[in-house]
């Protein structure tokens, strides 16, 4: 079975909310909230994956200094195995917006679970309520 790595992050803001992005039509669980992120490409780490894509999906800009890694999920779904690590972020530079369409949703951390999400983002949300 194929492994796909796909980097997250929970961007925590000053009233320690959590930033949710709900997946657009068109995608595979679509109408589900994730953790920003995405893919790591070949010879990326999973850190630059992470800034890249927080700046293509939401017009941010963070440093690898300011990813803290916290967890990670590993779930196997039909055609794939879904390795996540869960990073926490705390400091940008912009305003998170959809620019792919998607919509988000600043949650706090006791809210999370009454989110529909990926499976494999399901066992984060416990992890990442006790720690803040």
């Amino acid at each position: 079975m194929k492994i796909v790595l796909v980097s997250a992050v929970a961007l925590i803001d000053v009233d320690g909310r959590v930033l949710l992005a709900q997946r657009p039509d068109g995608k595979s669980m679509a109408g589900l909230w994730e953790f920003p992120g995405g893919k790591v490409e070949p010879g990326e780490s999973p850190e630059a994956a992470l800034i890249r894509e927080l700046k293509e999906e939401l017009g941010i800009d963070t440093w690898q200094s300011c990813l803290a890694p916290l967890t990670f999920a590993s779930h196997t779904y039909s055609d794939f195995h879904l390795l996540m690590p869960l990073f926490a972020c705390r400091k940008w530079e912009g305003t998170p917006r959809g620019r792919e369409g998607q919509a988000l949703k600043w949650v706090r951390a006791n809210e999370l679970a009454s989110y529909p999400m990926p499976p494999a983002d399901i066992p984060l949300i416990p992890i990442l309520r006790d720690w803040l």
